[in-house]
């Protein structure tokens, strides 16, 4: 993988990440309502994304980190296929949120793509 990718790859997760924290309150309308402890599940998510974003920086974890960005991804599907139901929605159309899931799928094919 280019460097610049992984670097890029890597800054992307820290800063959603981050995000889990500044804004966590953007997170709780899209956690579905099933799932329990939702603010422990933004937390923890928050610090996978920003740990795993960190470590696709090192040789000796890259490929670990990469292998936890996909099972991370595909845990977030639940998150994506929930919004299809009608009432879950949040006001969005269903073509962005058919887009998200692809975007979900290409974010793991781009992590597969780099495990060596």
């Amino acid at each position: 993988m280019n460097v610049i990718q992984l670097y890029i790859m890597g800054i992307i997760y820290i800063v959603l990440g981050v995000f889990h924290f500044t804004s966590p309150e953007f997170y709780r309308p899209l956690m579905p309502k099933f799932l329990p402890a939702h603010a422990a599940l933004i937390f923890w998510s928050g610090i996978a994304e920003i740990v795993l974003g960190a470590a696709v920086f090192f040789p000796a974890t890259k490929n670990l980190a990469l292998w936890g960005i996909i099972a991370m991804l595909a845990v977030f599907l639940i998150v994506h296929i929930n919004m299809l139901f009608p009432g879950n929605q949040l006001g969005m159309p269903i073509w962005a949120l058919w887009l998200r899931i692809a975007l979900q799928f290409l974010l793991i094919y781009w992590a597969y793509s780099n495990i060596n």
